[in-house]
C-alpha cells in the first residue's frame, strides 16, 4: 500500500507502522529540503530505507498524482474490528464513534477521518459494500489521520447499530426531517451515522437508530456535504461535553 504526500508520510512515521521503503524525490542541492528533511530524518532514526529518485520515478508510482516529493510504502491498511473501537473509550464521558452510511467519494471518506480524529472520536465505521475503503488516496486527503484513527469495516451497518446500543450507545442519524441538533445533550454514549451524498441515511438505519438530528439549515440549500455536517454535529458532541 502506498501513502503519498508529505503531511500524510509524517502522520505515517509517528504510528510505528511496519513502513517497507519511503521514496524520496532528489533535490537539486543533493539533500532533502524542508519538510522531505524532516521525513528523510525520521526514516534514519527508524531505519526505514529511503531511496532517492527522479520526479519522473515517483510520477509513475504515484497514485494520486500529488505525491509531492514522497511516496511510503506499507503493507495493506489494517481494519480493526468494532468491538476493538468500543472498548477504546477516549473520554470519561462516554464513547463516541462515528458510522459511515453509503459515503463513496474517497474525498467526503478522507475529510470525516480527518473531522473525527480532530474531534477525538474512538474510531469510524464503514461498510465492506456500498461505501469507499481506506485507500492511498483517503489517507492523503485525510492529512494523515487516517493513520491515528480506528476505522472498522463491517458486513451490515444495522446490525452494527443494534450492537452499539447493546452496549450502551445513543445511535443518531444526521438526516433532513429530524430533531434539533442543538437541542440534545450528548451525554453518556454517541454514535453518529453521516449518510451518503446523495442517498442519506438508508430508511431501515435510520428506523433502528434512538433519534433522527438535523442541523438548522438558513439558506435556499438543502443540504450539507457529508464531511462538513459531520464536522458541524462532531464539534456540536464536543462542545456540550466541554461545558
Amino acid at each position: 500500500m502506498k501513502t503519498e504526500g508529505r503531511n500524510a508520510v509524517i502522520e505515517l512515521l509517528k504510528t510505528g507502522k511496519n513502513i517497507d521503503k519511503i521514496l524520496l524525490e532528489k533535490g537539486e542541492k543533493g539533500t532533502p529540503q524542508g519538510s522531505l528533511a524532516i521525513i528523510f530524518a525520521e526514516a534514519r532514526k527508524k531505519n526505514i530505507r529511503v531511496q532517492f529518485v527522479d520526479k519522473r520515478v515517483l510520477d509513475k508510482e504515484s497514485e494520486t498524482r500529488r505525491h509531492q516529493g514522497v511516496i511510503a510504502f506499507t503493507t495493506d491498511y489494517e481494519y480493526f474490528d468494532l468491538d476493538e473501537i468500543i472498548a477504546a473509550k477516549k473520554s470519561e464521558k462516554g464513547g463516541f464513534i462515528v458510522l459511515c452510511d453509503g459515503i463513496e467519494d474517497v474525498h467526503n471518506l478522507g475529510s470525516i477521518l480527518r473531522v473525527a480524529e480532530c474531534a477525538g472520536a474512538d474510531g469510524v465505521v464503514i461498510p465492506k459494500t456500498g461505501g469507499a475503503p481506506v485507500t492511498e488516496s483517503v489517507i492523503r486527503i485525510s492529512a494523515g489521520a487516517a493513520e491515528h484513527m480506528k476505522v472498522a469495516r463491517v458486513a451490515n451497518l444495522n446490525q452494527t447499530v443494534e450492537t452499539l446500543q447493546k452496549n450502551g450507545y445513543w445511535v443518531y442519524a444526521l438526516e433532513a426531517g429530524g430533531e434539533d441538533i442543538y437541542a440534545e445533550d450528548f451525554s453518556g454514549n454517541i454514535a453518529l451515522i453521516v449518510g451518503g451524498e446523495d442517498s442519506g441515511v438508508k430508511r431501515l438505519t435510520k428506523e433502528k437508530c434512538d433519534k433522527v438530528l438535523s442541523i438548522p439549515l438558513q439558506g435556499k440549500v438543502n443540504s450539507l456535504n457529508a464531511s462538513v455536517a459531520l464536522g458541524i454535529a462532531a464539534y456540536e458532541v464536543v462542545r456540550k461535553r466541554l461545558s
